[in-house]
């Protein structure tokens, strides 16, 4: 079973992911850290129902890795924006064995919190990088249930992809989660719809 975990903006640069998130939810994020691994840096944000959203982008101040950049942020360009979105297992070996991913699963640790990722070697999730990521935490808490939340509730997550309707079969089996949706559409983005202090979306 896949479990929406959290919501990932990506950016040029790690100021301006911070600000688009903060400029939507009119208010701060909290800090985050650097991931070695992957020469990348973020920020989190609490938000209600054991979710939380990450700003995420390469870290200048890291040594280049040694491979690809996880969410294909080696060739990331342009405004920041909500980009990916990751799904927790309890399995991930099971679960990429029934998945259409190259499985590749790093080992990845930043602090206290140990996770195990699927990474394609090129750094590229299929369906243009909007199949979910899929995280098996081996943390005893998760950073969404640590994390303070904000007063702000995920109502939809809306994933537009020309081949949306494969995609949707794909994860079907696997995925109950009525916020989650798919648009048939030309241009491959994500779109979220939060409740809270008021309402608002992030692109």
């Amino acid at each position: 079973m896949l479990v929406l975990d959290h919501l990932a903006v990506l950016g040029a640069d790690l100021k301006s992911a911070v600000e688009h998130v903060e400029g939507a939810f009119d208010c701060a994020m909290g800090a985050g850290g650097q991931h070695a691994r992957f020469g990348t840096h973020n920020r989190l944000m609490g938000l209600c129902d054991d979710l939380y959203l990450e700003a995420i982008a390469t870290d200048p101040d890291a040594p280049p890795p040694q491979d690809a950049r996880w969410f294909g942020l080696d060739h990331f360009s342009g405004s920041p924006r909500l980009d990916k979105w990751v799904c927790r297992v309890v399995d991930i070996e099971a679960a990429v064995a029934q998945l259409p991913v190259e499985p590749r699963i790093v080992d990845v640790k930043r602090g206290d919190l140990k996770w195990r990722m699927l990474v394609p070697t090129d750094g590229f999730l299929p369906f243009d990088g909007l199949f979910p990521a899929l995280i098996e935490w081996q943390s005893p808490v998760l950073p969404g249930v640590a994390l303070a939340g904000q007063e702000w509730a995920l109502t939809a997550l809306t994933i537009t992809h020309p081949e949306a309707s494969k995609l949707q079969s794909i994860l079907a089996p696997f995925l109950n989660d009525d916020r989650i949706r798919f648009e048939t559409g030309d241009t491959p983005h994500l779109s979220a719809d939060f409740n809270g202090p008021s309402k608002c979306q992030l692109t």
